[in-house]
């Protein structure tokens, strides 16, 4: 072989070798940028997930909040359904104590106090079945939470903030309030 067809060989091989090269440079950069790519979408789908689980997280936290606020309100309910039924019943109580007041002078007039009086009973334990408990105001000290104060006076045998006398009886039911006692208390 001439020395022409050498280097025409050699040049044609350093064409292809460096055409080669260009496309080994070609693909390793889209490779590089592929890589690039990928890792940036992997990067955007892993806040994505992240955004997602705790979304998911905050809502099943507001939902098991709203399922126990839910049960509370239920068992209040519940609890307290007769509270309604009581409030109703308790002027009738007052009047039915003040009836039993009255002193019987004949036996028409014993007989029907001896009636209402079964009546008073069968109420107060219907009342009591129902968790419906009086509260104990005389010689307590007094509490706001309790009492409703409407006279004040200064009595000796009693010490200071002591409900001295009740004018009318108040009620709970079971740990709730429905009528605070109307009270005199000592100062």
């Amino acid at each position: 072989m001439s020395e022409e067809t050498k280097e025409m060989q050699n040049e044609q091989e350093n064409q292809q070798q460096e055409q080669v090269e260009e496309v080994f440079e070609e693909q390793a950069e889209a490779v590089e940028n592929t890589n690039s790519e990928q890792q940036d979408e992997v990067a955007e789908l892993k806040a994505k997930l992240d955004e997602s689980e705790n979304s998911y997280l905050r809502l099943r936290a507001d939902f098991d909040n709203f399922r126990r606020r839910v049960n509370l309100d239920r068992e209040a309910s519940e609890k307290y359904r007769s509270q309604s039924l009581v409030s109703d019943l308790l002027p009738a109580l007052d009047n039915f104590e003040r009836a039993l007041k009255v002193e019987a002078t004949n036996d028409e007039t014993k007989t029907l106090l001896q009636g209402m009086q079964m009546v008073y009973r069968s109420i107060e334990e219907a009342l009591k079945k129902e968790g419906v408990e009086p509260i104990e105001a005389v010689g307590q000290e007094f509490d706001p939470h309790l009492h409703q104060a409407v006279m004040q006076v200064e009595e000796e045998g009693y010490d200071s903030n002591i409900v001295v006398e009740e004018f009318q009886k108040g009620y709970k039911l079971k740990d709730r309030v429905i009528r605070p006692s109307m009270v005199k208390v000592n100062q």
